[in-house]
């Protein structure tokens, strides 16, 4: 059984390989000139980081594949499967990355580009563990210590789970230290939760990636030095998709993860509204932009949005322990 100790090890490792990592990367992003291009509709504020570099997600993956590769002992399925997502997810948002910032296509992939790679990987990610998980295709209720067997529709189920995960935590990723500050408070959940539970291969996985934000937010605090770009939020996305549905608590997303939830409903509200009716319910979206124009510093922003996800992390622990 993997100890409370051993998480903890682990998310320090990954944390100064993190640290060691960024002067070493993040010089090399500024002299490619892979700088980020701030949206001009957007909060004023913002123009000032025109030019900060971004991509900074590659400095995470290679830091959690690091401290899981030396501290696992050996890869087992899960764990494997665990780093896929994170790496095929981050990968994904690479290219993406890649097409914006340095063949300046402001759109970068196409929508259905995108897709077809995150379906692609999610739909692996639910054959593998409906096939290999103990309780099949069931999928455990918070609150209420049982299971529902989900049948057929687990597989869509669980890909529909993957996809808006890693697109949520994509979205939510536009302030100085947001995402890796609500992700690194969501993987310490995942991670205490499977070590708690006995699960070696998410409890290392997550506390890896844990670690990986607590280090990157040195450089990505406000006033951002770096950016993780889209292929950092997606390969965190993957991540925490992986480590609840691989845990069979995949409906503890919402609760847990509860941030990556408003910032998406945001967006889906504004959407439908503006179709509509031709009126926006937010100022912006997503729902970070909102509050920014309604007056707050980005950091109080931040820091509101950091201490709802302790919050809510603690409300997942009633909820499934």
């Amino acid at each position: 059984m993997t100890s409370l100790q051993e998480v903890f090890y682990t998310a320090i490792i990954s944390a100064l390989i993190t640290l060691i990592l960024g002067p070493m990367i993040i010089p090399v992003l500024r002299k490619m000139k892979f700088g980020q291009t701030v949206r001009e509709e957007g909060p004023r504020t913002h123009l000032s980081k025109n030019g900060t570099p971004t991509m900074g997600g590659i400095i995470m993956i290679a830091a959690i594949l690091l401290t899981t590769l030396t501290r696992a002992g050996g890869i087992q399925r899960d764990m494997m499967f665990a780093l896929i997502s994170i790496v095929g997810f981050g990968a994904i948002g690479f290219v993406d990355d890649y097409i914006k910032v340095v063949l300046k296509r402001s759109l970068g992939l196409r929508a259905y580009q995108k897709i077809i790679g995150q379906f692609a990987l999610a739909t692996a990610l639910a054959i593998y563990q409906s096939q290999s998980s103990a309780l099949g295709t069931s999928v455990i209720i918070p609150f209420l210590n049982t299971t529902i067997d989900l049948g057929v529709l687990y597989i869509p189920f669980i890909v529909f789970v993957t996809i808006a995960t890693v697109n949520s935590v994509n979205l939510t990723d536009g302030l100085d230290g947001l995402a890796s500050g609500v992700t690194m408070i969501v993987g310490v959940f995942f991670a205490v939760i499977a070590a708690h539970w006995g699960n070696t291969s998410i409890a290392i996985v997550s506390a890896a990636l844990v670690g990986a934000c607590l280090g990157f937010l040195k450089y990505n605090a406000n006033p951002a030095q770096v950016f993780m770009g889209d292929t950092g939020s997606m390969a965190l996305g993957g991540g925490i998709a992986a480590a609840a549905i691989l845990m069979n608590i995949s409906l503890i997303i919402p609760i847990v993860g509860g941030i990556y939830f408003a910032e998406s409903l945001s967006v889906i509200i504004q959407v439908t509204s503006f179709k509509l009716t031709g009126k926006r319910v937010f100022k912006m979206s997503p729902l970070h932009h909102h509050f920014e124009l309604e007056g707050w510093p980005e950091t109080k922003v931040v820091l509101a949005f950091w201490a709802t996800s302790v919050v809510l992390a603690l409300v997942g622990f009633v909820a499934v322990i």
